[in-house]
């Protein structure tokens, strides 16, 4: 099997530049990939299916977290009023989730990004793009301490494999406080729609207020297996996710009754675990977090938040992926 990388243009209503990126495969297998908006993998086909939610409005409006992949950075989900302090300075955000109360979502997904390496071998193709604090978002550098630069890598695989590697870099010199998350829409269309079976792989759950963890933890005991999409609204987080004897969290899955079966795994540092039904009930989200929200204010009040630190020229390296198969579920 052979893999491609070309590039084509797709109009948009918000002045960005146009040229999307294709990853593609001899079988049909595609990455679409729009680095003007926040290298949002917005279109993942495989196996014949469709499987990430594309917003009818996405190259129409600024809005790229309602579709595709979007990436989360440097903090993922929410901060409280938008405020924290941090070596005794006060740093004041957007307030821009939907209630208007808390800054959501980092400085990352709405922006242009840097295409820096792509090419395809026989077993993959794959595409690098770079998002720089200093670089491309100087309007952010004063609100968030320390510099950063992230590096994202999409690579398709076979087998109808889906891999995004993150490296982050503290190109300054004061410690960088950061988290990363991502927040795909997966089609619950190809899984059976409301009959489709979900997995959350998680022992214990974060006690939420108005989507804000109050700190406290509890077990949670979800059977597997026996839940369908139907039955649940969701927008929780999860932490202990499990890790497997291959040093890989187990997040999710959405499962058809048939045996079609997408899963999300993730590497060690993804602890954290949003799961998110939108209103529109065409997609559920698995959303790897390497913290918690509002993780940099729970931190410091001596909760484990997750909150990863980089010294000065430290690098951090981490990954998510998902992929699809038909085979139906067999106990181990």
């Amino acid at each position: 099997m052979a893999f491609h990388v070309r590039q084509e243009t797709r109009p948009n209503a918000v002045g960005r530049d146009a040229t999307i990126w294709i990853l593609e495969d001899d079988s049909g297998s595609s990455l679409e990939v729009w680095p003007a908006m926040g290298f949002n993998a917005y279109r993942w086909t495989a196996s014949g299916e469709e499987l990430l939610y594309r917003n009818p409005a996405f190259f129409d409006e600024v809005k790229p977290t309602r579709s595709g992949w979007p990436i989360l950075f440097p903090f993922p989900n929410r901060i409280r009023d938008g405020r924290f302090t941090w070596e005794g300075k006060e740093y004041q955000l957007p307030k821009n989730d939907p209630s208007g109360k808390n800054a959501i979502h980092g400085f990352a997904t709405t922006r242009p990004w840097r295409v820096v390496d792509h090419g395809a071998a026989d077993t993959m193709a794959w595409l690098t793009a770079e998002f720089e604090s200093a670089r491309d978002g100087a309007d952010v550098v004063d609100l968030w301490p320390g510099s950063f630069r992230l590096r994202v890598t999409y690579r398709l695989l076979g087998r109808s494999q889906l891999k995004v590697q993150a490296v982050v870099e503290n190109p300054g010199t004061k410690p960088l406080p950061f988290g990363l998350g991502y927040h795909p829409y997966f089609r619950v269309a190809p899984f059976g729609g409301d009959k489709a079976g979900i997995e959350i792989e998680a022992a214990k759950q974060w006690k939420l207020v108005d989507n804000l963890p109050t700190g406290a933890i509890a077990a949670f005991h979800w059977k597997q297996h026996e839940q369908r999409l139907a039955d649940v609204q969701l927008d929780h987080a999860f932490t202990d996710v499990p890790i497997s004897r291959h040093d890989t969290r187990q997040c999710g899955a959405i499962e058809s009754e048939e045996g079609r079966r997408l899963v999300v795994e993730a590497g060690r540092d993804f602890r954290e675990l949003v799961v998110f039904t939108p209103p529109h009930r065409q997609a559920i989200c698995f959303e790897p977090y390497t913290c918690i929200t509002d993780a940099i204010n729970l931190q410091q009040q001596s909760v484990d938040s997750g909150l990863q630190v980089l010294a000065p020229n430290e690098v951090w390296h981490g990954w998510v992926q998902a992929w699809l198969t038909d085979e139906p579920t067999t106990a181990a």
